[in-house]
């Protein structure tokens, strides 16, 4: 986060954050990042739990005139992402194609449905904000994209992600941001075999900080290049004469 908080410093705010199930499984990560009003699209594990869309929170009956409300809470515990997955039926999810790869089209089935997840670490910061600034919570949990892939011959689903960017939203999509973490791996493998990020063998912070900072200035310039236009070669077509020239 202290990333993100530098960035939004400098005036630079990204489209969407995107991380694998080791951050994205958290839901205190999750809140922060909704609280700072940047988007995300975040891999979860099989066993986060979320309530579904239409679900609601019903008060329990007060037991006698004296003493507070009781609070609302949703009838049933809330079930895994995986077996919501499941529950929808194969049915539900289409085939999408997200980017041409080296080898052809990356291709899968998807389907996106609004979620609200649920769990005490969920819960807990939703219930103190709303106690604090009107006294009492009504007991309904944020709702967002529970995105889900199951691929054709699989026998379940194999990949998950939250994501809290708007409900009319395209599920292509969500399904490209989800896949974009692939860039990632790429330029961490370019960072290590390519540039030498792996290589530094000294002991001093100093050293250490000047050589990643080497590198990642390597490969932004690496990067800049590759993103600008080529500019036409000597003996192309388009830097030749356009008349033939006289010799005498």
């Amino acid at each position: 986060m202290d990333m993100l908080d530098t960035l939004a410093g400098w005036g630079m705010t990204p489209p969407a954050v995107v991380a694998d199930a080791a951050y994205g499984t958290n839901a205190h990560l999750r809140a922060a990042l909704a609280d700072r009003g940047l988007s995300y699209v975040l891999a979860i594990g099989a066993n986060v739990t979320a309530h579904p869309f239409d679900a609601e929170p019903v008060a329990p009956d007060r037991n006698g005139a004296i003493g507070c409300w009781p609070q609302p809470r949703y009838r049933d515990p809330a079930p895994s992402v995986a077996a919501l997955a499941t529950g929808l039926g194969q049915e539900t999810f289409a085939a999408l194609t997200w980017r041409q790869g080296s080898r052809g089209e990356l291709r899968s089935r998807f389907a996106a449905v609004r979620v609200r997840p649920a769990g005490k670490a969920v819960e807990r910061p939703i219930r103190a904000a709303a106690s604090a600034e009107q006294g009492w919570w009504d007991g309904i949990l944020p709702d967002c994209w529970l995105l889900i892939e199951w691929p054709a011959g699989a026998e379940a689903p194999t990949d998950y992600w939250l994501s809290n960017l708007p409900a009319d939203t395209p599920i292509i999509d969500l399904v490209r941001l989800a896949k974009v973490r692939w860039r990632i791996e790429h330029d961490y493998r370019e960072l290590k075999h390519g540039l030498g990020l792996d290589h530094f063998e000294g002991r001093s912070w100093p050293g250490w900080h000047h050589h990643v900072t080497l590198v990642t200035a390597a490969h932004a310039f690496l990067t800049e290049q590759r993103l600008a236009p080529k500019a036409p070669e000597q003996d192309s077509p388009s830097t030749r004469p356009s008349t033939p020239s006289r010799t005498s």
